[in-house]
């Protein structure tokens, strides 16, 4: 659906190039739902903005469904942007529009002028989010959730292909942010768009992404399927993201591993039917090992449940290997951990 061909971003600030983005090289599927995270200046917004080609690249190619956008004039670009919706940060709502008007704006834009299939497109995405009660209120008088949810319906109006989310949960508490993503799922499901979202956030990653890419300076580092990602993360970056997601302090970790430096250290991860069957416990009592938990989760990853314990064993190396070996073959995965 979407490809980024070798991107690279630079711009002059007083005669100084200022690097955006380094050699990006991208895939998302049709249909899919593909998170970039990233720090603040990381480049990740610059990204997002190539799809649209709201920015375009120093070098390489944007191309999407087969067309490189770089070939197209000012009436194909946009032709091109009426199939690609964005939702952003702070709404983006315009104060003096009730909401039904915010959302037949891009309708209105467009160029379409009946004002019959105007109003029932509106109430149709109105519907879709939740807000058709609220049809004839003002920005100023809705929640943030609302707000996120006029924008989305916006977003849709003109039956985009590609709906590009720039930080869409930022500005939002925690319920409100599961509810606008699980509305998200909905929409991918419902009407098979393909989504692109950017966060820092990694829970919002694992809710909802199929795909994540990891960018750092310019730079994507890792990028795969979200378990793996989240379960097995090889880049510092990563590494940290999930640290932050886990609520659990890297000091501490560390510590909590000092402490067991003498006995032998895995983590343990655990999907699906694993996940709620003693297999730990069992395996122990049946190879005679003795083991503590230094630390663990139990996880949603989108629809998908997963755990991961680290924890130490002890007792006789021969018995400890053949545990562990057992463990593996049970579809347990069994990790290293580098103290």
């Amino acid at each position: 659906m979407i490809e980024l061909q070798a991107i690279h971003k630079s711009y002059q600030v007083n005669g100084v190039a200022i690097t955006a983005l380094t050699d990006v090289n991208l895939h998302i599927a049709s249909g899919e739902i593909f998170g970039i995270i990233g720090h603040s200046g990381a480049g990740k917004s610059t990204l997002i903005r190539m799809i649209n080609f709201l920015e375009r690249p120093t070098q390489g190619k944007v191309i999407v469904e087969g067309v490189d956008l770089d070939s197209l004039d000012d009436e194909g670009l946009r032709q091109f942007r009426q199939g690609v919706g964005m939702i952003f940060q702070h709404f983006n709502l315009l104060g003096s529009k009730t909401v039904s008007a915010n959302v037949a704006f891009p309708l209105e834009i467009a160029g379409k002028s009946d004002k019959q299939s105007i109003d029932k497109r509106v109430d149709e995405l109105l519907d879709l989010v939740g807000l058709k009660r609220h049809k004839n209120k003002y920005p100023r008088q809705l929640s943030g959730g609302e707000k996120q949810r006029v924008g989305i319906a916006r977003a849709l109006a003109n039956h985009p292909r590609v709906l590009l989310c720039d930080e869409a949960t930022s500005a939002l508490d925690p319920q409100t942010t599961r509810s606008i993503l699980q509305l998200l799922r909905e929409i991918n499901e419902r009407l098979g768009l393909t989504i692109v979202l950017i966060t820092h956030e990694m829970d919002v990653i694992r809710t909802v992404c199929d795909r994540v890419a990891v960018i750092d300076s310019s730079r994507i580092v890792e990028s795969g399927p979200v378990s793996q990602v989240f379960l097995h993360p090889q880049h510092e970056t990563t590494k940290r993201f999930v640290q932050e997601a886990e609520h659990f302090p890297a000091e501490d970790v560390s510590l909590t591993l000092d402490h067991a430096a003498q006995k032998t250290i895995r983590r343990l991860t655990f999907l699906e039917d694993t996940v709620h069957q003693p297999v730990l416990s069992r395996t122990a009592r049946e190879f005679g090992v003795d083991f503590s938990i230094l630390g663990g989760r139990i996880e949603q990853i989108k629809s998908m449940t997963c755990g991961q314990l680290t924890i130490a064993l002890e007792g006789d190396q021969a018995r400890v290997h053949d545990a562990l070996a057992h463990l593996a073959s049970l579809g347990v995965t069994v990790e290293e951990v580098t103290l």
